[in-house]
């Protein structure tokens, strides 16, 4: 019997190059759990019939000396990351029987490794959601808590490594989807800098913010995934080149064991107090570990998340407009042209997607444009700035992963406006194109898991990664 609840990923690499069990049988223990539990937390949506030929291939890998760490890895893979032949919806009806033409990078990637991917895991609708409610095929739980959700939007990829039923999985992060999901299910989830991971292949939100993010039980088994996916893609103008992030880590490399508290932004209303007592409880750890935490005033950082839902509705605006009801997926037909159009959006969107699309459309109308759009890519310049030369000082920044514990379902989802909060922490990272990592920090008094999150400067993982070991020691 394989003790998968404290299986990782160099664990399972050992005993599958030692032979005590075979990729195909722990691939099949993890179906027979799936099995068992998906029913009540819904976090796969399907897991792909080519599973079993996918771990004879990564076998054959180990056999012909060919295998590499991930070689056999069995992962969950959230639903708006292409994989040829498997269908990618983004958990919206209007992309609902839509197959993969192609692989997208990171799977691509990943498949050269080895990887054994299981199946495509439950997501909020393009996207769109801090707590996998608004999937058009229905909610996910949190494995800790059936009434409360797993976050958002990677929500079926943190429920799934969280419940056993995967050793690690990929999500993607917007603002906050994979480190915000991983706290609330007591992992390790890595928003990677903009650039370093290609985002070919991948169903668009917001252009300028999607970055695909691993999850994984622990900070090693993060590193290792990041290391895998990390890489530059002709195929995404956005990736960075090798020769510019060598250049730039070699002249950036440097590690002063100084963290900074923007304090000032940890004063808004709706902070949970058990977060601000666990995230006190944190920086008093790493203080007595060697660590130099000290206050500073970031005043621009408390516009992030206004600046974020400026920006984000105006690119789904755009990025959305090219489901029509022509092209692919949904189509409803109609009398007229227009017709085609507004009955396939009508049906295939659900309702957090059109009020995004209505408010990135009303954003960027004539008239419109400069007040809101424009204005809010000058604060986010500025913002960048303002943490561009905190890092002249600091290794990175440190606060609650989000401000509040896992809720329940159905709590916040009529209520848009306090979902969003959600991210208020997360915004400044996506924002600034720089690496952020949630890290579990202890639960609530009620069991329920909690995190901190790290942010390090452009390309500096490598910090996030030091930090984050360190901080796992004294948990």
């Amino acid at each position: 019997m394989i003790d998968l609840k404290n299986l990782t990923i160099k664990k399972a690499h050992k005993s599958l190059k030692e032979g005590e069990y075979t990729v195909t049988e722990l691939v099949t223990m993890y179906l027979d759990v799936i099995k068992e539990k998906n029913k009540d937390l819904n976090a796969y949506l399907e897991i792909y019939d080519d599973v079993l030929n996918q771990a004879k291939n990564a076998e054959e890998m180990f056999k012909n000396g060919e295998d590499t760490l991930l070689t056999g890895i069995p992962i969950a893979l959230k639903d708006n990351i292409l994989f040829d032949g498997h269908i990618s919806s983004a958990g919206s009806k209007i992309l609902e029987n839509y197959k993969a033409v192609y692989d997208s990078f990171v799977v691509e990637k990943l498949k050269k490794q080895g990887v054994v991917f299981l199946g495509r895991t439950n997501m909020d609708e393009f996207a769109m959601g801090s707590s996998t409610e608004t999937s058009a095929y229905g909610v996910t739980r949190n494995p800790y808590d059936l009434t409360r959700v797993p976050g958002g939007s990677s929500g079926g990829s943190a429920a799934a490594l969280a419940s056993e039923m995967a050793l690690a999985s990929l999500g993607t992060e917007t603002c906050g989807s994979v480190r915000q999901p991983a706290s609330f299910c007591g992992l390790v989830g890595l928003r990677t800098t903009y650039g370093s991971v290609s985002r070919s292949g991948i169903i668009a939100m917001g252009s300028s913010l999607d970055q695909v993010g691993p999850m994984g039980k622990n900070v090693e088994d993060v590193e290792i995934l990041f290391e895998a996916l990390n890489g530059f893609d002709k195929k995404d103008s956005t990736s960075i080149p090798e020769e510019k992030r060598n250049d730039f880590i070699l002249k950036e490399k440097s590690f002063k064991k100084k963290i900074a508290i923007p304090r000032d932004f940890l004063k808004g209303e709706g902070i949970d107090k058990e977060v601000l007592k666990n995230f006190e409880e944190s920086c008093e750890k790493l203080r007595n570990a060697g660590y130099e935490l000290i206050d500073v005033t970031l005043p621009l950082l408390k516009y992030s998340l206004a600046v974020y839902y400026i920006v984000m509705p105006a690119e789904v605006s755009s990025n959305l407009a090219r489901y029509d009801g022509i092209r692919y997926g949904l189509q409803v037909d109609g009398d007229k042209l227009y017709d085609v159009y507004a009955k396939s959006r009508g049906k295939g969107f659900g309702k957090e997607a059109r009020r995004r699309i209505l408010l990135g459309t009303y954003i960027l109308s004539h008239g419109y444009h400069d007040a809101y759009y424009n204005k809010a890519l000058k604060v986010r310049k500025e913002i960048k700035e303002e943490l561009f030369n905190l890092f002249n000082d600091f290794d990175a920044f440190i606060t609650p992963t989000v401000p509040f514990p896992p809720f329940k379902l159905g709590e916040r989802l009529n209520d848009p406006v306090a979902m969003y909060l959600s991210d208020i922490f997360s915004a400044p990272a996506n924002l600034a194109d720089i690496p952020s990592i949630s890290i579990p920090s202890g639960r609530t008094e009620g069991g329920l898991p909690l995190g901190i999150q790290f942010t390090a400067p452009f390309l500096r993982e490598d910090i996030l990664f030091t930090i984050g070991k360190d901080f796992e020691k004294l948990v």
